[in-house]
C-alpha cells in the first residue's frame, strides 16, 4: 500500500542543508590534481612509495587526501566481472546474510591479489586504497559499509549490504567520499569507462544519504534517515551529485494524488542553476521527451521550486532535470477527483 503524500504540510518543512566540499572553497587543488597526474599508471603494489610520491609536495590536509582519492578514481578500474560474481551470490544467499558475509570474507582475499596485479576492483578495493593510503598520509579515514541506491538496488525493499565507501576526517570534523562512484561507470557492453564525476568528493551529507545508507547510522554524520526514508526516497542520478543538487519535495518516489491537483517540487543547489535549464518531462512508448507545464518556477537564494498541475487519470514516470540532465525521478499515480454531492 502506498502512503499517500500530504504535500501541502511538506512545504512548510524547513530544510537544514550543511556544506561539505565548499568548506574548502579556499584551497586551490590545482597542484595536487597535477601531481596526481604526475604519476598516472604508477604500480599500486608499494602504497607507502605512491602516497609518498603524491602528498610529500602538499602542505594541507585535504590537498593530500584529493591527491589520493583523484589518484585512485583515475587509476583502478571497475572490476565487472567480479561485481556480477558478487551480486549472484549475494541473491543466492539473501535470506541468509552470515553466509554471504563468510563467502565474501574470503573472497576479498581474491579480490586483493586482482587489485594489485591488475588494478581492477569493486567497492570494497576502492575504499580500502583510499583508507591505506590516507592513513598512510597520517590521515584518519574508515571504511562505510552500507546500502547503495540506484535503479537497479533498494527500490522499496532493502537487501543484502551491496557498496562501501569512505569516510575521511580532515581538520577535526568528517566528511563523506565514494571514489567508486566517481571513478566511472560500466556501460551497456559491460565496459567500464573512466568518467570521473568529482560529486562524490567530500559530498554533502544530506545529497550523500540519497544513494548511501551506512549500516552504522553515525555515518550519515548531521543526516536522520531510517532504511524506509531510504528505499521510499525519490531516484537519483550521477548528474545529481555532479550538479550538486538535493532533491527535497516530493521526499517520495511514489506519489498518489487526484487529477487538477498540483504537484509540489522543491530542490536545494549548491551550485548556480539557470531556471531556464529545468524541466519537467515524461518519455512515451517510443521513447519521446515530452515537456510539462511547470509552474511559479523560482530560486530563493539556491532554493528552486515550482508546481505542475495534474490533468488527467493514470500513472506516470515524472523526471526532473535541469542542464539538459535527469537528476530525479518518480512514479505518479493521479485518481480522478470524486465529485462532492450537495442535498
Amino acid at each position: 500500500m502506498i502512503k499517500k503524500t500530504t504535500l501541502i504540510l511538506i512545504l512548510f518543512i524547513g530544510f537544514s542543508v550543511s556544506s561539505q566540499v565548499t568548506d574548502f572553497n579556499h584551497i586551490d587543488f590545482t597542484i595536487a590534481e597535477n601531481t596526481a597526474k604526475l604519476y598516472e599508471n604508477e604500480d599500486i603494489n608499494n602504497l607507502p612509495l605512491l602516497t609518498h610520491k603524491l602528498t610529500y609536495k602538499l602542505t594541507t590536509e585535504v590537498e593530500k587526501f584529493r591527491a589520493i582519492y583523484y589518484w585512485v578514481c583515475h587509476n583502478i578500474r571497475n572490476d565487472y566481472t567480479a561485481f556480477l560474481k558478487i551480486n549472484q551470490k549475494r541473491k543466492k544467499l539473501k535470506n541468509d546474510s552470515i553466509a554471504f558475509l563468510n563467502w565474501h570474507n574470503e573472497y576479498k582475499k581474491k579480490l586483493f591479489n586482482r587489485l594489485l596485479k591488475h588494478k581492477k576492483t569493486v567497492c570494497t578495493g576502492y575504499a580500502y586504497l583510499i583508507k591505506e593510503m590516507a592513513f598512510i598520509a597520517g590521515i584518519e579515514c574508515v571504511i562505510v559499509d552500507g546500502y547503495g541506491r540506484n535503479i537497479t538496488s533498494n527500490i522499496d525493499t532493502l537487501g543484502l549490504p551491496n557498496h562501501s565507501w569512505n569516510a575521511v576526517k580532515l581538520n577535526e570534523k568528517w566528511y563523506l567520499c565514494d571514489a567508486t562512484w566517481s571513478s566511472g561507470y560500466t556501460n551497456e557492453k559491460f565496459t567500464f569507462l573512466n568518467d570521473y564525476n568529482d560529486g562524490y568528493f567530500l559530498t554533502d551529507p544530506t545529497l550523500f544519504a540519497k544513494s548511501h545508507q551506512p549500516l552504522l547510522k553515525k555515518w550519515l554524520l548531521d543526516t536522520n534517515q531510517t532504511n524506509q526514508e531510504f528505499i521510499s526516497a525519490p531516484i537519483i542520478y550521477d548528474a545529481t551529485f555532479e550538479q550538486k543538487i538535493i532533491p527535497l519535495i516530493p521526499n517520495t518516489l511514489h506519489i498518489e494524488t487526484y487529477n487538477n491537483e498540483k504537484l509540489y517540487f522543491k530542490f536545494k543547489t549548491l551550485k548556480t542553476i539557470h531556471l531556464n535549464t529545468v524541466f519537467l518531462i515524461y518519455y512515451t512508448n517510443n521513447g519521446s521527451e515530452i515537456k510539462l507545464k511547470i509552474n511559479d518556477l523560482q530560486n530563493n537564494n539556491g532554493f528552486i521550486s515550482f508546481n505542475h498541475i495534474l490533468s488527467k487519470k493514470g500513472i506516470y514516470d515524472f523526471h526532473v532535470k535541469m542542464n539538459s540532465e535527469i537528476i530525479s525521478s518518480y512514479t505518479v499515480y493521479v485518481e480522478r477527483q470524486k465529485k462532492s454531492i450537495n442535498y
